[in-house]
């Protein structure tokens, strides 16, 4: 944390599977926190491999996750500049995501990109609330602390350090105040017997002027400077501080503050009336991110599961705040209208797609809304059942064009030149729409692996996780309209295709090839069901 903090910029990283990232970056969104940074980077979605397996929908889980730890500055791994405009994939690393102009999914890559610089610009705003600073103590070498006690779910914390208490801090109101507004409420000590007396005097103060403290007494210092009185005066100010619990669980008021020995941050919560700062039912696996501005509490919510979910969270804001959905998807603002006031917030009714995320904004004068329910159900829902055109643009390969009565998963083709194709898939129909001035929601049930729309040859949105929707309300007319998706399906069908031929009729180049000619291959195409929602 110290020497983040003497940086112009923080950065953490993380993988897109795996476990690499799982504290690096809660040590650099929480240098930026206590030192006042706005923007915490992070090394984004690297992978191991296999090469071209992945599309931005893999990666979503564990971009939002650490959105939801602070990161709010992405930086994707990686890019490789492709110098031969004839070879294809082109150079590849044995690590990373492929982000580079060859990949088959490249010209659809501003999906993802408008996703990720929305949550950005959004988790910029502000300052990053949090309730409990855990402080890592002063050995060295050391990355983050412990969190011990556990935090209990629906709060959030920083690790903080011994220069930024003893350099910067303040107490108002009972919240520990940084110099640049970053508040906590609680202070956790490490479970640790040692504490320097500068650093446990600078605390003394702060309990005295109301802070909440939480943790075992220090009983000596771990600095030789002014041995062996150090140690004394350690111990004598803890027996100070801690009074009455000094050496079992326990409570004492010190001036105006408290400090807890032996308390679950749960028990610490119930006796300062502490409520949580977004109340979650133990078994949802929502993850979520709280910033605050003068004009808006900015909540980040993440469903980190495979599967659709219906929870009710309550956000504690004031009650003269009304709750909006911002979707970083689309950049779209709507009303919920369903809420309730508590004493302890705001409760909200939400339901969020597999991995699904979105933006929970109060603001007091929030959007009115048409709709008395936060997620209307459609009066009529039609399939696409028409034919559909299939016309297809490969790198490296392409197909004649042909007609499907039904749609289907390409890799699943008898057709070895449709299994096997990677490039771009044009499917085309028409629709027909008898009531135009409704809401219309086009849902392409399942895409391989990312979509753009065309209505009426105007571009209308595009998909690339779930829900695979795309509002088409200002592009539809009255009658008949075409409907054209532009798909874009992975690398990896091609490869394997390729090493099915023999060497001198292949065309794949790769650096790093890890794949053979009996390797799995991904979903391909729009698979569907293709439906017509209005509202």
């Amino acid at each position: 944390l110290q020497y983040g903090g003497q940086s112009d910029e923080i950065g953490g990283e993380f993988w897109s599977v795996g476990e690499l990232g799982d504290i690096e970056n809660r040590a650099a969104s929480s240098c930026g926190h206590i030192y006042g940074k706005r923007r915490i980077w992070a090394e984004s979605n690297t992978s191991g491999g296999p090469a071209y397996s992945r599309s931005p929908i893999d990666m979503k889980q564990r971009t939002d996750r650490f959105f939801c730890e602070g990161i709010n500055a992405t930086l994707l791994h990686l890019y490789i500049q492709q110098p031969d405009k004839d070879r294809y994939p082109g150079i590849n690393a044995a690590f990373g995501n492929e982000f580079d102009s060859h990949n088959t999914w490249y010209s659809h890559l501003d999906l993802f990109t408008s996703y990720v610089k929305r949550c950005n610009y959004m988790l910029q705003q502000g300052l990053n609330m949090a309730d409990v600073a855990y402080l890592i103590g002063e050995d060295a070498p050391k990355m983050t602390g412990l969190q011990s006690p556990a935090l209990p779910k629906g709060y959030q914390f920083d690790y903080i350090n011994a220069e930024v208490l003893m350099l910067g801090a303040n107490v108002a109101q009972g919240n520990i105040v940084l110099p640049h507004g970053t508040t906590y409420r609680v202070l956790v000590l490490p479970p640790i017997d040692n504490m320097r007396p500068e650093l446990l005097e600078k605390i003394k103060r702060m309990v005295s002027d109301g802070a909440v403290v939480l943790g075992t007494p220090p009983l000596r210092s771990p600095s030789l400077q002014n041995y062996p009185s150090a140690d004394a005066t350690v111990e004598a100010m803890s027996r100070e501080l801690w009074g009455d619990c000094f050496d079992k669980k326990g409570v004492n008021k010190y001036g105006k503050g408290r400090i807890f020995n032996g308390y679950s941050l749960e028990e610490v919560f119930a006796e300062i009336g502490l409520a949580p700062d977004c109340a979650l039912e133990a078994e949802v696996p929502v993850l979520y991110n709280h910033r605050s501005t003068m004009g808006a509490e900015i909540y980040f919510v993440s469903n980190q599961s495979n599967e659709a979910i219906e929870f009710t969270p309550t956000f504690r804001v004031s009650d003269n705040m009304r709750p909006e959905l911002w979707d970083a998807k689309d950049g779209s603002i709507r009303a919920l209208p369903e809420y309730e006031m508590l004493e302890e917030g705001i409760k909200v009714p939400m339901k969020l797609d597999a991995l699904g995320s979105c933006f929970v904004v109060f603001r007091q004068s929030g959007r009115a809304t048409e709709d008395s329910k936060n997620y209307p159900e459609p009066i009529k829902v039609e399939p696409v059942s028409g034919e559909w055109t299939l016309a297809f643009d490969g790198k490296l390969s392409s197909h004649d064009d042909i007609t499907l009565t039904s749609l289907t998963d390409l890799s699943k083709s008898d057709d070895k030149d449709l299994r096997y194709f990677s490039g771009t898939i044009n499917y085309t129909t028409n629709i027909n729409i008898s009531e135009p001035d409704k809401r219309t929601v086009l849902d392409l049930g399942r895409v391989e692996c990312m979509a753009k729309i065309y209505v009426n040859d105007t571009y209308a949105g595009g998909v690339w996780c779930e829900p695979f929707k795309v509002d088409i309300s200002k592009y539809i007319k009255d009658g008949d309209n075409t409907l054209r998706v532009e798909v874009v399906n992975k690398w990896v069908n091609r490869i394997v295709g390729d090493l099915q031929l023999p060497a001198e009729q292949r065309k794949i180049s790769l650096t790093a090839n890890p794949y053979g000619s009996h390797s799995d291959i991904p979903a391909s195409g729009l698979i569907g069901p293709v439906q017509i929602e209005q509202y």
